[in-house]
Parts: C-alpha cells; structure tokens; sequence
C-alpha cells in the first residue's frame, strides 16, 4: 500500500499498542492444531470459520461457549487441559512473525509502546522467550490484567490507562477481526496487519490501515513524521 502522508486523515501517534498472537509471534496456526486436537478427542469437529471467529479472544471464553452451544459444558475443564497439553507439545515451534523484533527496537525509540493480549502470562512469557523485547514494553496487559474479552475494549483500555494516554493518542496494531473491532471500540486509530485475515475481512471489520508487513507500516509511520 502506497500511502503519504498527506492522504493519511490521522497524526502521529504517542503510541502504538500491540496485539501479541498473530501479531509479534506467528502463533495462531499452533493454536488452532492444538484445539483441534482436543475437540477431536470429544467427537467435536468445527469448520474453520468457527475457528476465525473464536481467534482474538482467550480459551476460557470461547471453549466455554462451543461446548454449551453443544450441551456438554461439563467437559470444559478436560478439554482445556488437553488443549493446553497439545500446545505445549508443539510450542517449540513458536516463531516471530517476520519483521516484529526489528520494528520493536525502532518502534520503542520513537513512541511508547504496550502489549495488550489475550494470553496467558504463561504464554505471554512464552511469546516473550522468543522475541527477546519483554523489557521493551511500557505496559503489558495480558489475560490476568482484564476481564472481559474482546471485542470489548477493555484489554486496550487498560493499556492506555497504564500510558496515561487518550485512544486519540494511540494506534493499535491487530490481526483478528475480534481485535480490530475492540481496538475501534478503544477510539483509537486501527491497524489491522495481513498475517491472520486477508485486507478485505480487516477493512470490513473496520481497519483504518491495512499493512501487509511491519517494513510497510514503518514506512508509514517513518512518513508521517516527516
């Protein structure tokens, strides 16, 4: 995308808040094998649709709410353990996405930058371990700093409170349609990055940008300060 500055109805930001899965660490595809796995051994096979719509938000919700909707809610404690047991299994192959490390060593020495995640502390560190930036950070919300799952803005809001921003001070860089709906519902400036949904799904859910790569929103970026 081919974008200058001028045509951008937004300024600079203060800061940029970050998704973490499917943002900084490819993560989403371990994941989805993981809870594949789990359901299969309780007979439960979704289609992957039913799996678009879940990603963004934390296992305890959404598994809670596919099993009701299939009136065995009293398997949700298994099934978490062994969706967690299979991810374990394969977490070693838990990668950065392309360009994330580098954009964060240039990111933090131009705006303030926070983490705002679904996760789990334990996979928050774990995401961390491969990134090498955890102290990067000036806040970091994961699932135990908030309550209620996207789309709700919560995650964010709290981020922000920790910056002692306002949302008109903020970008936030997601991937899921869950997350870019409760970064629009933050106030802020949206930027939805093509490693999860392709850039239609991303503009419909109501990106303000779509980037296709983090060399591409640093230029952006890069020219808006110019």
């Amino acid at each position: 995308m081919n974008v200058s500055s001028s045509e951008l109805p937004f300024r600079l930001p203060l800061a940029l808040i970050f998704d973490l899965d499917g943002v900084l660490v490819d993560s989403e595809p371990l994941h989805q094998r993981a809870k594949e796995q789990a359901f299969a051994e309780f007979g439960i096979v979704l289609e992957q649709s039913d799996y678009d719509d879940i990603k963004g938000r934390p296992d305890e919700a959404t598994l809670r709410e596919i099993l009701e909707a299939r009136g065995v809610p009293h398997v949700l404690a298994e099934l978490t353990e062994r969706k967690r047991a299979f991810f374990q299994a394969i977490q070693h192959e838990l990668q950065a996405v392309v360009g994330a490390v580098e954009f964060i060593h240039w990111a933090r020495q131009r705006f303030c930058i926070a983490l705002a995640t679904s996760s789990t502390s334990r996979n928050r560190d774990l995401a961390f371990g491969v990134l090498g930036v955890g102290d990067h950070f000036e806040s970091v919300v994961d699932a135990g700093r908030h309550r209620i799952p996207k789309p709700n803005p919560e995650v964010f809001e709290v981020a922000m409170a920790d910056l002692r921003l306002k949302p008109e001070d903020c970008w936030i860089i997601e991937d899921s349609i869950n997350g870019i709906r409760a970064a629009k519902a933050a106030g802020c400036v949206t930027v939805g990055i093509t490693t999860t949904f392709g850039r239609a799904k991303l503009q419909k859910a109501g990106a303000d940008l779509v980037v296709d790569s983090f060399e591409e929103l640093r230029g952006i970026l890069a020219r808006l300060s110019d």
